[in-house]
Protein backbone atom coordinates (compact mmCIF):
# COMPACT_ATOMS: atom_id res chain seq x y z
CA UNK A 1 0.00 0.00 0.00
CA UNK A 2 1.03 3.74 -0.70
CA UNK A 3 2.52 5.54 2.11
CA UNK A 4 2.44 9.14 3.04
CA UNK A 5 4.94 10.92 0.72
CA UNK A 6 4.57 8.27 -2.17
CA UNK A 7 3.01 9.93 -5.79
CA UNK A 8 0.47 7.79 -7.45
CA UNK A 9 -0.32 8.00 -10.95
CA UNK A 10 -3.40 9.60 -11.49
CA UNK A 11 -3.50 8.88 -15.56
CA UNK A 12 -6.72 6.59 -15.54
CA UNK A 13 -10.18 6.82 -15.98
CA UNK A 14 -13.36 6.90 -13.98
CA UNK A 15 -16.96 7.47 -14.06
CA UNK A 16 -18.33 9.10 -11.46
CA UNK A 17 -21.42 10.89 -10.21
CA UNK A 18 -21.30 14.17 -9.48
CA UNK A 19 -24.05 16.65 -8.91
CA UNK A 20 -26.61 14.05 -9.59
CA UNK A 21 -24.69 13.75 -13.61
CA UNK A 22 -22.80 10.92 -14.81
CA UNK A 23 -19.42 11.85 -16.24
CA UNK A 24 -16.29 10.04 -17.44
CA UNK A 25 -13.09 11.90 -16.12
CA UNK A 26 -9.45 10.91 -15.89
CA UNK A 27 -8.55 11.10 -11.94
CA UNK A 28 -6.43 13.66 -11.92
CA UNK A 29 -9.48 15.78 -13.00
CA UNK A 30 -10.70 15.30 -9.60
CA UNK A 31 -7.51 16.77 -8.05
CA UNK A 32 -8.29 20.42 -9.24
CA UNK A 33 -7.48 20.82 -5.17
CA UNK A 34 -6.74 18.48 -2.47
CA UNK A 35 -9.09 15.64 -2.42
CA UNK A 36 -9.85 12.79 0.43
CA UNK A 37 -10.52 9.46 -1.42
CA UNK A 38 -12.92 6.72 0.81
CA UNK A 39 -13.02 2.91 -0.49
CA UNK A 40 -15.78 1.15 -0.52
CA UNK A 41 -16.89 -2.41 -1.01
CA UNK A 42 -20.86 -2.06 -2.32
CA UNK A 43 -23.60 -0.04 -1.93
CA UNK A 44 -26.41 -0.80 0.22
CA UNK A 45 -24.60 -3.04 2.78
CA UNK A 46 -24.03 -2.63 6.42
CA UNK A 47 -21.04 -1.64 6.74
CA UNK A 48 -20.85 0.46 3.93
CA UNK A 49 -23.76 2.30 4.85
CA UNK A 50 -22.53 3.77 7.97
CA UNK A 51 -19.47 4.33 6.23
CA UNK A 52 -20.93 6.82 3.79
CA UNK A 53 -23.65 8.23 6.21
CA UNK A 54 -20.87 9.35 8.11
CA UNK A 55 -19.43 10.86 5.41
CA UNK A 56 -22.98 12.49 4.00
CA UNK A 57 -23.28 14.24 7.38
CA UNK A 58 -19.75 15.69 7.58
CA UNK A 59 -19.36 16.50 4.10
CA UNK A 60 -19.80 20.07 3.98
CA UNK A 61 -16.32 19.90 6.92
CA UNK A 62 -14.49 18.71 3.79
CA UNK A 63 -15.34 21.58 1.64
CA UNK A 64 -15.03 23.96 4.15
CA UNK A 65 -11.10 22.64 4.70
CA UNK A 66 -10.88 22.53 1.11
CA UNK A 67 -11.13 18.96 -0.15
CA UNK A 68 -12.63 16.83 -3.00
CA UNK A 69 -14.47 14.00 -0.97
CA UNK A 70 -14.61 11.29 -3.02
CA UNK A 71 -16.46 7.57 -2.48
CA UNK A 72 -14.75 5.20 -4.50
CA UNK A 73 -16.81 1.80 -5.75
CA UNK A 74 -16.87 -1.12 -7.92
CA UNK A 75 -20.84 0.16 -8.63
CA UNK A 76 -22.25 1.69 -11.75
CA UNK A 77 -23.16 4.74 -11.84
CA UNK A 78 -26.67 3.91 -12.15
CA UNK A 79 -26.54 2.21 -8.48
CA UNK A 80 -24.55 5.46 -7.08
CA UNK A 81 -27.26 7.77 -8.16
CA UNK A 82 -29.97 5.91 -6.46
CA UNK A 83 -27.32 5.29 -3.51
CA UNK A 84 -27.06 9.03 -3.38
CA UNK A 85 -30.75 9.75 -3.43
CA UNK A 86 -31.38 7.48 -0.52
CA UNK A 87 -28.65 8.55 1.68
CA UNK A 88 -28.57 12.63 0.60
CA UNK A 89 -25.13 11.94 -0.39
CA UNK A 90 -23.79 15.22 -2.40
CA UNK A 91 -20.33 14.72 -2.93
CA UNK A 92 -18.36 12.46 -5.92
CA UNK A 93 -19.05 8.89 -6.07
CA UNK A 94 -16.97 7.17 -8.47
CA UNK A 95 -17.62 3.68 -10.17
CA UNK A 96 -14.38 1.53 -10.33
CA UNK A 97 -15.01 -2.00 -11.28
CA UNK A 98 -11.52 -2.61 -13.06
CA UNK A 99 -10.41 -1.55 -9.41
CA UNK A 100 -7.57 1.25 -11.69
CA UNK A 101 -7.47 3.24 -8.18
CA UNK A 102 -6.63 0.25 -5.81
CA UNK A 103 -4.08 -0.56 -8.26
CA UNK A 104 -2.70 3.32 -8.56
CA UNK A 105 -2.22 3.15 -4.60
CA UNK A 106 -1.28 -0.75 -4.25
CA UNK A 107 -4.34 -1.42 -1.97
CA UNK A 108 -5.57 -5.02 -3.44
CA UNK A 109 -5.40 -7.31 -0.71
CA UNK A 110 -6.62 -10.76 -0.34
CA UNK A 111 -9.87 -11.66 0.88
CA UNK A 112 -12.41 -14.39 2.18
CA UNK A 113 -15.71 -14.70 1.74
CA UNK A 114 -17.57 -17.90 2.06
CA UNK A 115 -14.55 -19.99 1.82
CA UNK A 116 -13.16 -18.89 -1.18
CA UNK A 117 -10.00 -16.57 -1.78
CA UNK A 118 -10.06 -13.51 -3.66
CA UNK A 119 -8.21 -10.36 -4.31
CA UNK A 120 -10.30 -7.31 -3.82
CA UNK A 121 -9.60 -3.41 -2.37
CA UNK A 122 -9.14 -2.79 1.06
CA UNK A 123 -11.77 -0.63 2.74
CA UNK A 124 -9.41 2.74 2.89
CA UNK A 125 -9.17 6.20 2.92
CA UNK A 126 -6.19 7.96 1.00
CA UNK A 127 -5.83 11.90 1.20
CA UNK A 128 -3.60 13.14 -1.98
CA UNK A 129 -2.86 16.14 -3.15
CA UNK A 130 -3.33 17.80 -6.48
CA UNK A 131 -0.43 16.54 -7.75
CA UNK A 132 -1.04 12.86 -6.99
CA UNK A 133 1.27 12.98 -3.42
CA UNK A 134 -0.13 11.11 -0.62
CA UNK A 135 -0.45 12.65 2.33
CA UNK A 136 -2.23 10.06 4.45
CA UNK A 137 -3.62 7.01 4.43
CA UNK A 138 -5.79 5.18 6.79
CA UNK A 139 -5.54 1.58 6.26
CA UNK A 140 -8.38 -0.03 8.07
CA UNK A 141 -11.04 2.36 8.80
CA UNK A 142 -14.07 2.32 11.43
CA UNK A 143 -17.11 2.71 9.38
CA UNK A 144 -19.17 4.53 11.88
CA UNK A 145 -16.19 6.85 12.88
CA UNK A 146 -15.41 7.48 9.19
CA UNK A 147 -15.62 11.55 8.69
CA UNK A 148 -13.73 11.92 11.92
CA UNK A 149 -10.93 9.63 11.40
CA UNK A 150 -10.49 11.41 8.45
CA UNK A 151 -11.03 15.26 9.60
CA UNK A 152 -8.73 13.85 12.78
CA UNK A 153 -6.31 12.80 9.29
CA UNK A 154 -6.46 16.44 7.95
CA UNK A 155 -6.20 18.39 10.87
CA UNK A 156 -2.65 16.41 11.23
CA UNK A 157 -1.58 17.44 8.35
Amino acid sequence: MVAKGDKINTDFTLKVVRGGEEQEVQFSELLDKPAVVSVYMKNNTGSCDKQNKSLAEHAPVFAEKGYNLIALSKDSCGSHKKYADKLGISYILASDPEHAFSSATDSIVEKKMYGKTYQGPSRSAFVIDTDGTVLGVIEKLKPADHAAELIGLIDSL
